[in-house]
């Protein structure tokens, strides 16, 4: 069932910066995006960007010590969301970061948002070429990390948090620019 529900440009241009990494300074590392949440506009049209929904590499391990834990935390409790979550894991063969893609429809939403949020996931998914991962949250219980490393493939160990995940991805980052 298809909603009409168009998808801004500003949407898919965030997925472009988050999916295609591009050597950069320091300074741009800092800038790009972990995590960021959507939201349909008020006049359920069109999906957005959550304004302040987001949270940037730079903040974690010095604003945020958990990127995980704060972008659960970011999601409302009574409505629904689409999320892009950048994680981090191990495999046997080397460090990985991959793109998930969410959608949160917990159990207190209103049963029209449900239907709404579910009838438009084809729209922001075409524009999202390239997904692997995809998850359906229903509650808090659904986002935790043993159930983010089975999405993965990997063992809940190999799914980085914190302090180290922000090291790990600005060495690389800045590596692959010398």
């Amino acid at each position: 069932m298809a909603s009409g529900v168009q998808v801004a440009d500003e949407v898919c241009r965030i997925f472009y910066d988050m999916k295609v990494r591009k050597c950069s300074t320091p300074e741009e590392i800092k800038k790009r995006k972990k995590a960021v949440i959507f939201c349909l506009s008020a006049d359920k049209k069109c999906i957005i960007v959550e304004e302040g929904k987001e949270i940037l590499v730079g903040d974690v391990g010095v604003t945020i010590t958990d990127p995980f834990k704060h972008f659960v935390g970011m999601l409302p409790e009574k409505d629904c969301r689409y999320a892009l979550y950048d994680a981090s894991f191990e495999t046997k063969e080397s460090r990985k970061e991959e793109l998930m893609f969410f959608l949160w429809a917990p159990e207190l939403a209103p049963l029209k948002s449900k239907m709404i949020y579910a009838s438009s996931k084809d729209a922001i998914k075409k524009k999202f070429q390239g997904i692997k991962h995809e998850c359906q949250a229903n509650g808090p219980e659904d986002l935790n990390r043993a159930c983010i490393a089975e999405k993965l493939g990997v063992e809940e160990r190999s799914v980085y948090s914190g302090a180290w995940e922000h090291l790990f991805t600005f060495l690389e980052q800045f590596a692959d620019c010398m």
